[in-house]
């Protein structure tokens, strides 16, 4: 299996911390902005820290947009999106004005205060145990419950419940990771999550 991955740098991101844990599993990566060089890549991440309006923003910026969508859309290249990196595959976010990617039947939705305690803040910042919802090569599916760290303000909303990999619970459960194909996306941050964060890597790098 080709393993030439790339990590889309977009100026929104945690690049140089998702290429060390893939080093550390023995996964090289590069980090580029070049389309040229995403175009001829295996497999793609997209990271993700800040705004939606400010990501697309910069996506347009970068001129990654087009090639973003050749290789996801008509060539199924393996494609992870990390937190922002995964709002940006939908259609709109409560965030902002402009458009998504619009890959995925989902929108992104501010959390509901309302269905908050008083103890339970936005962003929702921390650990949180994660539930498999269906069998998946992403998130290994054993007796041991993953745990991954989290740090955001908005998730997803999924028109189509069979996108849904995983769930998380601040306040209410919310959708943590997603998959329609060759597009996988997490609400949380594997490289901020130690060995859980490894093995969905590893898993990504070497089962897509």
């Amino acid at each position: 299996m080709n393993n030439n991955i790339t990590i889309v740098d977009y100026g929104c991101g945690n690049s140089a911390s998702i290429r060390n844990m893939l080093k550390k599993i023995g996964h090289p990566s590069i980090i580029s902005s070049d389309p040229v060089i995403i175009a001829e890549s295996d497999k793609l991440i997209l990271p993700g820290v800040g705004s939606f309006d400010h990501g697309m923003k910069k996506l347009e910026e970068f001129d990654l947009i087009s090639v973003l969508n050749e290789r996801a859309l008509t060539h199924k290249t393996p494609i992870l999106g990390i937190c922002l990196g995964v709002q940006l595959f939908c259609k709109k976010s409560d965030e902002g004005m402009r458009e998504g990617l619009g890959w995925i039947d989902a929108e992104v939705v501010k959390f509901d205060r309302e269905r908050l305690s008083d103890s339970q803040k936005v962003p929702h910042m921390g650990w949180g145990d994660t539930r498999v919802t269906r069998v998946n090569k992403l998130i290994a599916s054993n007796d041991e419950i993953p745990r991954y760290y989290y740090v955001h303000s908005y998730h997803l909303d999924c028109r189509d419940q069979d996108l849904i990999l995983s769930t998380a619970t601040h306040g209410y459960k919310f959708v943590s990771s997603i998959e329609q194909g060759n597009i996988l996306g997490v609400q949380f941050h594997p490289e901020k999550s130690h060995r859980f964060g490894m093995a969905l890597l590893k898993n990504f790098a070497e089962k897509y």
